[in-house]
């Protein structure tokens, strides 16, 4: 049984058709990614999974419960939590502070201090800047740090949504190699992002979308040799 179920999900902005019947689905412990071009509906599937944009049809499943109809931050405390794209930091507040938001549903003090001992483990440059405004972080270590802020909510699926954008390629390595980290300690990935080469490098399995379509699933190795997949998104005539 997956854990997460996508089931022919239509979405809209206004009276746009965003998504036209997305189905996929990720198993416990998988990573798995979701590559397109730029207006494909790869934020937008995001979106609908976590109740940010709510779908007219179709159903959104964490571990057999419906979450189509769920409070966003409800969504949250069942176990979803999304890293958006362009890092979405609170620039006023301190990276504790930040780390602290992503903490919100729990109350437990000791579970605080495990999880902070665990972003900071994960992400040592955090623990070195933990007094200092997230706004003033470079922009490797916001995404940093819009991670760990998610991972303190302690999630069973991970969304990550384009985390190598506007970075560059040593910190891109870097971010990447931190993805199959959390994902070994047991975090349940779903990844969107255009760098299709790194994500099916790390992928178990991949969704190819276009147009708010799924034209194409399969292994991320097979992907990887697909000869659509490579003209498309890997830049190989």
């Amino acid at each position: 049984m997956s854990l997460l179920e996508i089931k022919d999900v239509h979405s809209y902005y206004g009276a746009i058709h965003a998504l036209k019947g997305i189905t996929l689905s990720v198993d416990e412990g998988e990573i798995v990614t979701l590559i397109g071009a730029n207006g494909a509906g790869k934020s937008t599937t995001l979106k609908t999974i976590s109740g940010i944009v709510r779908p007219r049809h179709g159903a959104v499943v964490l571990a057999g419960e419906d979450l189509s109809n769920v409070a966003t931050h409800d969504i949250v405390t069942k176990g979803i939590s999304q890293v958006p794209e362009g890092r979405g930091v609170f620039a006023r507040l301190t990276v504790l502070e930040n780390l602290e938001m992503g903490a919100y549903i729990h109350n437990d003090n000791q579970q605080l201090a495990d999880d902070l001992a665990r972003v900071f483990d994960i992400f040592p440059r955090l623990k070195e800047r933990y007094k200092q405004a997230a706004g003033t972080l470079s922009g490797g270590e916001q995404q940093m740090l819009a991670m760990g802020r998610a991972l303190m909510a302690r999630p069973k699926v991970l969304l990550l949504d384009e985390p190598s954008m506007g970075l560059a390629p040593l910190l891109v390595k870097n971010i990447f190699e931190t993805i199959i980290t959390i994902n070994n300690e047991g975090t349940t990935i779903l990844l969107v992002e255009q760098n299709a080469r790194m994500a099916l490098e790390i992928a178990t399995r991949g969704y190819v979308i276009q147009t708010g379509e799924i034209v194409l699933e399969d292994d991320a190795k097979a992907l990887q040799s697909n000869e659509m997949v490579q003209k498309a998104y890997l830049g190989i005539d």
